[in-house]
């Protein structure tokens, strides 16, 4: 079944690249950029390699309860956890991934097991895994590229066997694929392990899966679309979709070095989600933990307050389809979202009106029957139609201790055609 609409999911923990905090492998030991490269030659001893980070990836702070109730307390319905990411290092026991797993180095636990266990049985989401296709610096992966992926030692190998053990093992509702390494799907015989998947997994009933699963299929195949990292179109598309971002806008993983401009505000992030809903997307919005197992205290406030937004207006959000405009044509910053059973459209305007009137260019009022309401308030509010269609609405006149949220706010709106 492909993800509703108006769910929130975060994407957390790409560990071994959290382990330098500051340093990317690939622009380290493949494309040599000097910054990087100075960095690790003045401050780790000659020789260093990327695997001497493994053993300092401790996760000693890592506390799988904690975790599930701040993603609880943020308002998401799903969450992805990296299960690996490029550089292979994979976050449980696999046995196709022999000492260079969180089990036999570093932290040794199984950290995908205890997420899995505290997010079924301390919180109501849906519990999914990314995983990585290809490998940076596998052999066995780059012996196939030479070949033109003509072989195919490193998925009969490696990528594949890991698909089947992570399904097996914990049973994830989302499988989040990622990394094609160029190679098409027929290399990664996608098509084979998906029909798997669909049929005999025992998540066959239950799991959904995105579109990266060989070149040319992002944007084309999948139970719902990411097409780009930060993919945020601001329309309509006919199929359901994801946006993938971050809250520190340069990176994925944890930084050290972060500036405080570096994240997105709240307000930015319930704009990112509003554009989302609105266009019938769901927002993936990405977290990158510590070395130590911790959530930095910047992405708990995001998510705590994301979850105190969504409190208040989370009735325009879950469960919303779009409606038949997405945006208003005479209002900047003004989205809507629909729920057809209830026929009921709402409104979610960012900017606060200093005029105390809303002008709504779209909705069609019935004299008598529609009905407006500021959700969080008591009461209902006047408005005035514009003719065939528009309404300008009285938003009611509040110091800032009476508004019922702060980031942005939502009109209830009811027989309006």
């Amino acid at each position: 079944m492909v993800p509703s609409p108006g769910l929130v999911n975060f994407w957390a923990w790409s560990p071994v690249l959290s382990l330098p905090s500051l340093i990317c492998p690939w622009y380290w030991q493949k494309e040599k950029r000097p910054s990087y490269v100075e960095f690790m030659e003045t401050n780790y001893p000659p020789g260093f390699s990327y695997e001497d980070f493994g053993p300092l990836f401790t996760a000693e702070f890592f506390d799988a309860n904690q975790w599930a109730a701040i993603l609880k307390a943020s308002g998401a319905k799903y969450v992805v956890l990296t299960s690996k990411h490029h550089e292979g290092f994979t976050l449980w026991g696999s046995k196709y991934s022999w000492n260079w797993n969180a089990v036999n180095v570093g932290p040794k636990r199984d950290i995908v097991a205890e997420l899995a266990t505290s997010i079924r049985n301390r919180t109501d989401l849906h519990f999914g895994l990314y995983h990585s296709l290809f490998e940076w610096f596998n052999p066995l992966f780059l012996y196939d590229a030479s070949n033109v992926f003509k072989t195919r030692q490193f998925p009969t190998a490696k990528s594949l066997p890991e698909l089947y053990e992570i399904v097996t093992k914990y049973q994830p509702e989302i499988l989040w694929s990622d990394g094609n390494g160029n190679a098409p799907d027929t290399y990664w015989n996608s098509t084979g392990f998906l029909a798997w998947l669909y049929n005999d997994s025992p998540v066959r009933d239950t799991v959904v899966t995105n579109d990266r699963w060989g070149v040319g299929s992002i944007c084309k195949h999948g139970g719902y679309y990411t097409c780009s990292d930060r993919y945020n179109p601001g329309h309509l598309l006919p199929h359901k979709w994801e946006n993938c971002m971050t809250i520190d806008k340069r990176s994925w993983g944890y930084r050290r070095n972060t500036q405080l401009s570096d994240y997105l505000t709240i307000e930015e992030l319930v704009k990112q989600l509003v554009e989302t809903v609105s266009c019938g997307g769901n927002l993936l919005m990405n977290i990158g933990p510590t070395h130590d197992g911790r959530i930095d205290v910047i992405f708990q406030e995001r998510l705590r307050q994301m979850g105190v937004w969504l409190s208040v207006n989370g009735e325009a959000i879950y469960g919303t389809k779009p409606w038949r405009t997405q945006n208003d044509s005479v209002t900047p910053g003004v989205w809507y979202t629909f729920k057809p059973k209830e026929e009921t459209v709402y409104a979610i305007f960012l900017n606060w009106p200093v005029s105390e009137t809303l002008v709504l260019g779209d909705p069609k009022t019935i004299i008598g029957e529609t009905q407006v309401k500021l959700i969080g308030h008591k009461g209902q509010l006047k408005w005035v139609s514009l003719g065939e269609k528009g309404m300008t609405v009285a938003v009611p006149q509040l110091t800032p201790n009476q508004l019922p949220c702060q980031w942005g706010w939502t009109l209830q709106l009811t027989n309006v055609n």
